[in-house]
């Protein structure tokens, strides 16, 4: 796994060639590599300081530059960054890199870290956990309910907004995205998840009463066209075909579950490496439309209802164009999985390699 790398010891004891599984995408991947380069070289400067600024980096992942307000903010926090900077240093030494992605969507940056002196990279995406799209069983008549509620919307006419597991807003920021939803009018299906106590490193939980943190009347003045809830069966929902747009956090799991099912994405990236993914997803790949991509979670800074009403308003209204995009990614992201496949194909490649560097 992407921080496991010291269990490469343990396999070479024991005669096991090393090889990692990263799941996240190669964009992430050649941004590390290249960050870990710089750092050993002596040229990587304190990006907590650019990360407010107007510069950009060249990252060879990226054909554009990247805004260093957009660096992800797992590398812009100081108590973070040494890790990955070794942890980076280690794949280096693997036999084999194994990413959560495939060749269609990545091309780029596959083609930027398949160079001389990385290890080879094997993209066998999108691998996605199609069963979740089924609750626990405590969680059946929730799921009833939502589906129940989309199975009675048009076509392609809500907008889904959920922010991964660990994602939650607080009332200040829910009231700004109340706002948006009421003046942007589309039907809307909204996960909205109280914070917890011990902030980012803690799980979210569960609202009592919305009304305590939406703004008074909300829920009447919408309850024809919206619905609010908490726990989401985002894979179940992503694949409803009344769902039209998903505004995300931007983790890539999430982002590939967007484009196996072929709904466009307004980009609102949280934490960890959210804002590398945002940024490719919205400027290198035209499949996103931006929300706020150098929100960071934690910061105190709001998102106001006007920024979040255009990003949905731009998703939703883009007459069918990226719609169109990433169904036809999505095709090939079901393509890539069968045989004769990009990532059918290098999975191949890499049980081959397995063989040969034990044999």
């Amino acid at each position: 796994m992407l921080c496991c790398t010291a269990m490469m010891d343990l396999g070479s004891e024991l005669g096991v060639p090393p090889y990692v599984f990263y799941p996240s995408g190669a964009n992430f991947l050649g941004f590390m590599l290249e960050l870990q380069a710089l750092h050993d070289e002596g040229k990587l400067g304190d990006l907590a300081e650019l990360k407010d600024t107007e510069s950009e980096m060249a990252i060879p992942s990226l054909e554009k530059p990247l805004p260093c307000k957009f660096l992800p903010s797992v590398v812009v926090e100081k108590e973070w960054l040494p890790l990955l900077i070794d942890n980076t240093r280690r794949l280096r030494e693997a036999r084999g890199i194994v990413v959560n992605t495939f060749l269609e969507l990545e091309t780029y940056a596959l083609g930027s870290v398949s160079v001389a002196g990385n290890p080879p990279v094997y993209p066998v995406g999108p691998l996605l956990n199609l069963n979740s799209a089924r609750p626990e069983e405590e969680e059946e008549e929730e799921y009833k309910e939502v589906m129940e509620w989309l199975d009675g919307q048009p076509a392609g006419s809500v907008v889904f907004l959920c922010f991964g597991s660990m994602g939650s807003f607080a009332k200040e920021q829910a009231t700004e995205i109340a706002a948006a939803l009421e003046r942007a009018g589309h039907r809307f299906l909204w996960s909205l998840r109280r914070p917890s106590e011990m902030g980012i490193t803690g799980v979210p939980g569960e609202y009592e009463n919305f009304d305590d943190v939406l703004p008074g009347g909300f829920l009447d003045r919408t309850s024809g066209v919206g619905k609010v809830i908490g726990w989401a069966p985002q894979m179940a929902v992503l694949g409803h075909q009344s769902v039209g747009g998903f505004v995300s956090h931007c983790g890539w799991n999430s982002m590939l579950e967007s484009v196996w099912f072929g709904v466009p994405i307004g980009a609102w990236p949280m934490y960890a490496e959210q804002q590398l993914n945002a940024f490719q997803f919205v400027e290198d790949l035209g499949f996103a439309e931006e929300i706020r991509m150098d929100y960071r979670w934690g910061s105190g800074k709001i998102v106001t209802a006007e920024e979040i009403e255009g990003g949905i308003q731009r998703l939703m209204n883009d007459e069918g164009r990226k719609r169109k995009t990433v169904k036809e990614v999505s095709e090939m992201s079901k393509k890539a999985l069968t045989e004769g496949g990009s990532s059918c194909s290098s999975l191949s490649r890499f049980i081959q390699d397995v063989i040969d560097n034990i044999s």
